[in-house]
């Protein structure tokens, strides 16, 4: 399968299949849309299945983030890459310089990051084959999932207060459902903020530290979706609403820090007609891209909060127009990110091309 006729290309203007023999690599570079500016987004690398799972998941990643840069107003467009391969043993110098080189040859117009599977460290190395690189150690921002937590608990606070009409979180129980580095600082910004607990991961030892340092309530990973909980947090990876999931969810919000929530579009528009108000995954998740907007010589950790603080605001305006407009909140964030990123290109991005 070409990307042309992926059933999730969406008009990508560069994908680029990265192949480096010595080292190993197998990577996947797309760039969606760059109307903003250069394309801004994280590497994953994650163990495949097959090829053509890993350009689904970079066409809809990369997708993602232009929508989350828009919303986000950030001076970039969207894209990311993917690499496949097992991260726990697979990982080398080697493999991470060639893929920088890889990102070089783009002239600027990809821009990486860190995403799962990949560290900061890895970025670094990277780093020494091209300047294109963001959230490195010695950028200021560093780890962009303390940000990216950060944005998820102000966009549950902001969902709470639209569908159940309640300032801050206190007695509020939300499912979290993955505990890696952003769902267990979520969960510490939850706990912080009154709300109870019930969590869920395949990393038993992650679970363990929830509870005992927070008291959370430990289910099985499977039993996460009707957890009698208000809110219902997906913090892994994506698709964990779909066809399956989407009749035992018991939670009024969906609101997590995982991206791809929805399986299909259509998806979005039945947790509409189920009363289930969804916070749009990549507006709610975007701490860690505004954090690293901020990095530099003079980065500011305050500032950037504040920034990331503001997703609160903007779903608030999402939740509004859906409602007004009668169509799911999906559809509100596409078109509110649409206003914003489709039309001519500023010279700046021009010129990059």
């Amino acid at each position: 399968m070409t990307p042309f006729s992926h059933k999730e290309f969406d008009g990508h203007e560069q994908v680029v299949f990265c192949h480096d023999a010595e080292s190993g690599l197998k990577a996947i570079i797309a760039i969606h849309n760059l109307y903003r500016g250069p394309a801004l987004g994280g590497c994953r690398m994650w163990n495949y299945a097959s090829e053509d799972e890993a350009l689904t998941d970079v066409l809809r990643l990369s997708r993602g983030m232009t929508y989350k840069s828009a919303l986000a107003g950030l001076p970039y467009g969207g894209g990311k890459s993917v690499i496949i391969g097992d991260p726990r043993t697979m990982k080398s110098p080697a493999l991470f310089r060639a893929m920088g080189h890889f990102v070089e040859s783009l002239g600027g117009r990809y821009i990486i990051a860190e995403d799962v599977g990949i560290g900061v460290e890895d970025v670094a190395l990277m780093g020494r084959e091209t300047a294109h690189v963001a959230g490195t150690p010695d950028g200021g921002a560093g780890d962009p999932s303390p940000a990216t937590a950060y944005g998820v608990y102000m966009g549950i606070r902001a969902a709470v207060k639209h569908k159940l009409g309640r300032d801050g979180l206190s007695g509020v129980t939300v499912a979290v459902q993955g505990l890696g580095h952003v769902g267990q600082q979520l969960c510490r910004y939850l706990a912080g903020d009154g709300a109870r607990l019930i969590v869920a991961d395949i990393n038993r030892a992650a679970v363990r530290a929830m509870v005992e340092e927070l008291g959370a309530q430990a289910v099985e990973p499977d039993a996460i979706y009707g957890a009698a909980a208000e809110v219902y947090a997906p913090c892994a990876l994506g698709a964990t609403i779909n066809d399956g999931t989407i009749g035992v969810l018991r939670a009024s919000i969906v609101a997590g820090s995982a991206n791809n929530q929805l399986a299909e579009p259509r998806h979005g528009a039945e947790l509409q007609q189920r009363g289930v108000l969804y916070a749009p995954d990549y507006v709610i998740n975007a701490g860690g891209v505004i954090n690293i907007s901020h990095e530099g010589p003079d980065y500011d950790e305050a500032k950037a909060f504040a920034h990331v603080a503001l997703i609160h605001d903007t779903l608030a305006e999402i939740f509004r127009r859906a409602e007004a407009a009668g169509v799911p909140t999906s559809e509100a964030a596409d078109r509110l990110a649409e206003e914003r990123f489709l039309g001519k290109r500023p010279e700046h991005a021009e010129a990059a091309a």
